[in-house]
């Protein structure tokens, strides 16, 4: 694998003369692609250069140790320092998912349980919420449909990173694992008796698509407008400004209310509609290239029950790496770094093993 690493340390040069380029950066979308790449590039040929710098310091140790032995000591730290780097670099290496270094648009949806499934969706939301502030990321509501108690039948959110992230520290990079259905046990507000009940609410989570990853043909569109509305009929709008944007070839259908001008609302839509798009196209395209390829992180299958939220217990348990800790309070306060990190380095053990 590292036989590579010399054609990619010459892309990197040549990115970097082109990120010099004033007029690079005339198109932001061409500018945004390349930094993106440069990035990926940049953490690579840093270990590699490591690695090598690593091997001539282990090299010189060891000739100086014929005069003084204390010199094989550092030899031998040396050693164990280049194979971390040499550990990291094929890491690195590893194919990727093309969509790793994009944004995140995050849909929570509730589920089985009523208002009580609905609250939990809020909680989700706020879960992820807290996530991204402490990365320093931003959260944009775009669309939300909330129940009476104040908790959530379904909200859409952009999740947006500041800057070009470092390779797989990006929104989509991170939050894809969270795709399926989370399962929530506790005794709800509306429980009466103080019986524990169970109920679940899905997570879709797509790459936000630029306007050159999918095209799509106005005349394919059928938008409709209406009234927005809140829970119990409450702030219902006097104007026509919510949006419904149906994309005919696919069948899939947005809506988006949240905003006063009928203007924004279709704009948000599009951010969501262009989103489903091309996450339906990722999968389609993965799914021909290997129908075998199903790692316990990622299937096509979003539907599958990936998590446990054990209130009582004040446990979390993820289904699919085995990961359990008894910290669920920090978790859902944002503190969801360790359970996303058992599905990264289970998802990077189930690419290396398909490298051979």
């Amino acid at each position: 694998m590292f036989d590579a690493v010399e054609g990619l340390a010459a892309e990197h040069a040549e990115l970097e003369q082109q990120l010099a380029d004033p007029a690079t950066h005339a198109d932001q979308g061409l500018a945004k692609r390349l930094n993106q790449r440069y990035a990926e590039l940049s953490a690579i040929v840093r270990t590699w250069r490591e690695w090598q710098q690593l091997g001539e310091d282990i090299d010189a140790a060891r000739e100086l140790a014929a005069e003084d032995p204390e010199f094989a000591a550092e030899a031998e730290t040396a050693a164990a320092a280049r194979e971390e780097k040499a550990e990291k670099l094929r890491h690195l290496l590893v194919p990727r998912d093309p969509s790793d270094g994009k944004d995140a648009i995050l849909e929570v949806k509730s589920g089985e349980g009523g208002e009580e499934s609905a609250l939990f969706a809020g909680d989700l939301l706020r879960m992820y919420t807290r996530y991204a502030e402490r990365r320093g990321w931003s959260v944009q509501i775009l669309d939300a449909n909330e129940s009476d108690l104040g908790g959530y039948k379904s909200v859409t959110a952009a999740v947006k990173a500041k800057g070009t992230p470092e390779p797989g520290e990006a929104p989509y990079a991170l939050l894809k694992f969270e795709g399926g259905v989370h399962r929530v046990q506790r005794v709800p507000a509306t429980e009466s008796a103080g019986r524990i009940h169970t109920s679940a609410a899905g997570v879709l989570v797509m790459p936000e698509a630029e306007q050159v990853d999918v095209e799509i043909n106005d005349n394919d569109l059928r938008i409709d407008v209406f009234r927005s509305s809140g829970p119990g009929g409450q702030s219902v709008n006097t104007t026509d400004s919510a949006v419904r944007i149906t994309h005919l070839p696919t069948g899939i259908v947005v809506s988006c209310q949240n905003e006063k001008s009928q203007l924004q609302n279709k704009d948000q839509a599009m951010r969501i509609l262009r989103a489903r798009l091309l996450a339906a196209a990722e999968e389609a395209a993965a799914s021909e290239a290997s129908a075998a390829r199903k790692s316990q992180i990622r299937t096509v299958d979003r539907s599958e029950r990936i998590r446990t939220y054990n209130f009582p217990e004040n446990r979390i348990s993820d289904h699919r790496t085995g990961y359990k800790a008894y910290n669920l309070d920090t978790v859902l306060d944002g503190e969801l770094g360790p359970v996303l990190d058992s599905c990264v380095q289970a998802d990077l053990q189930s690419r290396l093993e398909e490298l051979g």
